[in-house]
């Protein structure tokens, strides 16, 4: 298959545009009668809303409107759901929750009425919780206390059948339960030679994507009928809520994607109800574009979360127990990834007796959304400094103690039910053949007074794969060129897999196939980019309609060529007969015989709808190299190397640069990226200035090793592989300084005063 689409790195079919400026995002967007909003922010984690004077705002020259929550449909009479929680009706419940909104001819005019309005507003402070652990217990007052229902956001990367514990009677601020329990924990762990037992601590961690949040709403009174453009990774997804806040069918609503510049699982919904609603009030297009500032206090970051885990092993490095207890602060509205880290946490390894219970707890904070992976990263960060400190205490290689251990496909997950086909133990085999796995657990001083340690620490970490249904169409076009239409919204290059997923599966050259970009009225069903699911689960819908297509295409060249089809291929744009290629006619002269009065054959249209109901989970192993610096407790990664399952790879390039950002998203969490909360509930770090991410500087040279384990149902064997990569980082980190200076960190991010304190505690 030397001419094959499939395992060619292939640049991006969107990169032109972005690279030279001219793709088109939602704040670029300009038309006749467009208004400017911009939200008027709680700066109170919960108060009594006393008084929002309108006529303060509407005293400025250009303020068209001053909306509040009577203004505007009901919607829920109490929201499960951050973007289906217009304005804030009475009672504020974190600081950031949008509470009016200021509509006006020009940017600059919004801004005047905002700062009016903000001056004026009147609350009554009220009792915060910020801590959930205060939050959780049953005397504590409900964040919510008419809150019926549970937001599925942060879910919708990996919804999970999980074993849910039945909710306690009477009003609490525990949202959900999860417990997975196998065995007898307490009997593994007397059974275990060494046990090791820690509590962690992770951060609220913003997505921090480049483009903030915006959209446009235009209202079409004869139709009745609400067009959006927005920024956004499921236009179906924002259709449906939308058409639910409004109280109109779905038909009613078109959303047009735009250009995402970021999202991370951030970019699902968010200002689309709100501007829609404030589109249909004032009969005029309104645009809302989040302030850098707004994107941190109003976003839905990923939670923070309390993990204590007790793990025991033989002496010969079998695990015999695992016990963990996980608590996600959700903020004030339900929806933490929970379950999905509850699952992850104890089912990467072969564990006889577990117990794990999860639970999520409201607080007074701004609810939480998806971020790539939600809940995993944690969970990864808590396992594996655990497992790394077993085969520590064993004298065992890290490596080879993974090995002994690690769940390989048909082994029982945590629900009981088997794991599919997974590569993790062939993903270890391949980091052992690593330079960076020579040197795994070995300490080495660096510098004159022996102040700078180097160490390389090992994790290992992986995603399950999301499921929804999903149709494509291809269609081709009288020049012998192909079309796909999905209704996919592309983030990661996942157009270019779908153009070579299609080009191979036609027989066509991947030039001559392109995706064409379509709403909400005419794209196929697709479900929300995210869960690292589009290349397998749309892939495999346009994998059928291209040979779909390639059917009717080699029915009419049969007749034209006078032979079976069967005996017929497709080869450099033209169809000929298999050992006789002289025999040929071009697809484009095929094309024209669909076209035109008097055309004797159907125009080639293939269809195919999909509903994968098998995952396919993709798993990797990572090394990193780090040196820490005792006297000042910093912390830089110097090398990484990764190893992971992708299935196939249906592009290499574009697969090589997911890990890349994984890694690079990675370092974040386990050095860097933190949302501070004082006691009231106010963000602290609300800007670039306060809140570090990665640079450049920060990210060392990564070596990756694709390895290609491939999945039952994906197309061509393709997993998904956005979420994985970022998963193992911090824990590989914290292994690496673990390994370097005998500290072991706890709490995430790394941060120098984290640092010192873990060598403080050990004496070092």
């Amino acid at each position: 298959m030397g001419n094959s689409a499939i395992g060619r790195s292939l640049r991006r079919v969107d990169g032109e545009e972005k690279v030279t400026g001219r793709a088109q995002f939602a704040a670029d967007l300009e038309m006749r009668g467009l208004l400017h909003g911009r939200i008027l922010l709680s700066p109170h984690a919960h108060a009594r809303l006393r008084r929002v004077p309108k006529a303060a705002a509407l005293a400025c020259p250009g303020v068209v409107a001053v909306l509040t929550a009577e203004d505007l449909p009901p919607g829920d009479a109490v929201p499960a759901q951050r973007g289906r929680a217009l304005l804030a009706r009475g009672e504020v419940r974190f600081a950031g929750e949008p509470v009016a909104l200021v509509v006006a001819e020009s940017e600059a005019a919004a801004q005047d009425g905002l700062d009016r309005l903000a001056a004026a507003c009147e609350y009554e402070p009220l009792p915060a919780l910020v801590d959930p652990e205060d939050a959780e217990d049953p005397a504590a007052p409900p964040v919510q206390p008419h809150l019926s229902g549970r937001s599925a956001e942060a879910q919708l990367h990996a919804a999970l059948a999980t074993a849910e514990e039945p909710e306690e009677p009477g009003p609490s601020n525990v949202a959900s339960r999860v417990r997975f329990v196998r065995g007898d924990v307490e009997r593994g762990l007397r059974d275990a030679a060494v046990v090791v037992s820690r509590r962690f601590h992770t951060s609220i961690v913003h997505q921090a994507y480049i483009e903030p949040h915006a959209t446009i709403a235009e209202y079409d009174p004869a139709r009745r009928r609400v067009t959006l453009w927005t920024s956004t990774q499921g236009l179906f997804y924002v259709r449906e809520h939308v058409a639910a806040v409004l109280g109109l069918p779905e038909s009613s609503v078109r959303v047009v994607p735009m250009t995402v510049g970021g999202g991370f699982g951030a970019k699902i919904l968010l200002l689309e109800p709100l501007a829609a609603a404030a589109a249909r009030a004032l009969r005029r297009p309104v645009r809302i574009v989040l302030t850098r500032a707004d994107e941190f206090r109003t976003g839905t970051p990923a939670p923070r979360s309390t993990i204590e885990v007790t793990m025991g092993a033989r002496r010969d490095g079998t695990l015999t127990a695992l016990r963990a207890r996980l608590l996600f602060d959700a903020g004030a509205l339900p929806g933490a990834p929970v379950n999905i880290a509850a699952l992850l946490l104890s089912g990467a390894y072969r564990i006889p007796h577990l117990d794990v219970r999860g639970r999520e707890v409201l607080t007074h904070k701004p609810p939480i959304g998806a971020y790539r992976a939600p809940g995993a990263p944690q969970a990864t960060f808590a396992v594996e400094s655990i497992v790394d400190e077993l085969s520590r205490a064993l004298d065992l290689d890290p490596i080879e103690f993974r090995l002994r251990n690690v769940c390989q496909g048909g082994d029982p997950m945590p629900t009981g039910e088997p794991w599919p086909r997974i590569g993790l133990r062939e993903a270890l085999l391949a980091l052992r053949e690593d330079p960076l796995a020579r040197r795994v657990g070995a300490a080495s001083a660096r510098g004159g007074r022996d102040t700078t340690l180097e160490g390389v620490g090992v994790a290992v970490g992986g995603w399950l794969g999301g499921l929804e249904p999903a149709s494509a169409c291809v269609r081709l076009n009288t020049d012998g060129t192909v079309q796909i239409l999905v209704g996919s919204v592309d983030i990661s290059g996942t157009a270019t897999g779908l153009a070579q997923i299609a080009a191979e599966a036609m027989g066509m050259p991947v030039d001559r196939v392109q995706i064409a970009g379509v709403d909400s009225d005419s794209a196929p069903a697709a479900g929300m980019s995210g869960g690292s699911k589009i290349t397998y689960t749309v892939g495999a819908a346009v994998q059928r309609a291209a040979e779909d297509a390639r059917r009717q295409l080699l029915a009419i060249a049969a007749s034209r060529l006078e032979a079976a089809q069967a005996d017929l291929e497709i080869v450099d744009g033209k169809v000929q007969v298999r050992g006789a290629p002289v025999r040929a006619v071009a697809v484009s002269e095929l094309a024209r015989l669909t076209s035109g009065f008097g055309a004797g054959w159907p125009p080639v249209f293939g269809v195919a709808s999909d509903a994968i109901t098998q995952r396919a989970p993709a798993f990797g192993a990572h090394a990193a190299r780090v040196r820490v610096d005792r006297e000042s407790g910093h912390v830089q990664v110097c090398e990484y190397a990764v190893a992971q399952d992708v299935g196939r790879a249906i592009n290499p390039a574009a697969v090589r640069a997911q890990i890349h950002g994984g890694v690079a998203q990675g370092i974040g969490w386990a050095l860097l990226e933190r949302m501070e909360f004082d006691e009231a509930g106010t963000l602290v770090t609300g800007s670039f200035l306060d809140y570090a991410v990665p640079r450049p500087r920060d990210v060392p040279p990564i070596r990756v090793t694709l390895v290609e384990v491939p999945s039952e149902r994906g197309p061509y064997g393709a997993k998904g592989v956005g979420e994985p990569p970022v998963v193992p980082v911090a824990a590989a980190v914290a292994s690496g300084i673990a390994a370097a200076s005998g500290a072991r960190p706890t709490q995430l991010p790394m941060t120098p005063e984290v640092v010192l304190r873990a060598l403080a505690q050990r004496g070092g």
